[in-house]
């Protein structure tokens, strides 16, 4: 990639269970330039036109969401889709390298990774991660190196650390 182009990344949040690592996850967005985050399963996200959902619960998940957010929800780009593998099988004829985050014995060091021009980011639920049918869909797994005692990280904290190695590699 030349200086002048700058590589296209999308995250995918499958399954996030907190609204305030939504709102991180799309502040965090914002800093590092994601172009969308896509919503998929039961990931809480911002009230938009048309959305389905009960207006109080809307209302509730966008207030909280923003407290995080501070901004960003109204500056990313998000959408919501139903069906996760057809997002990805999507993305991928878009020309996306769809990636998973994720402690796996086959995962590859995120520091090791050399990112392509376009790379969707797939972020799973904070217990358990990124369901293994899920991961089986994903072109690569990418891990981050741990050097302490705990395995884990909270899933807004391993994004920012992912976002800023995808974009500066």
């Amino acid at each position: 990639m030349s200086s002048n182009e700058q590589r296209s990344i999308v995250v995918v949040a499958h399954n996030l269970r907190s609204v305030h690592n939504v709102g991180s996850l799309l502040r965090t967005g914002e800093v590092f330039a994601v172009d969308t985050v896509y919503v998929t399963g039961f990931t809480p996200h911002p009230a938009y036109p048309g959305d389905p959902r009960d207006a109080k619960l809307q209302e509730q998940q966008t207030r909280r969401l923003a407290k995080v957010a501070a901004g960003a929800e109204r500056m990313v780009p998000f959408e919501t889709h139903e069906d996760v593998h057809a997002l990805l099988d999507s993305l991928r004829d878009g020309g996306y390298t769809v990636v998973g985050l994720e402690n796996d014995p086959g995962a590859a060091a995120i520091d090791e990774y050399s990112p392509g021009r376009k790379v969707a980011l797939v972020l799973g639920d904070e217990v358990v991660g990124i369901n293994h049918d899920l991961r089986d869909a994903c072109d690569l797994l990418l891990q981050i190196p741990v050097y302490g005692r705990k395995e884990t990280l909270n899933v807004s904290v391993a994004a920012g650390i992912a976002l800023y190695a995808l974009r500066t590699a």
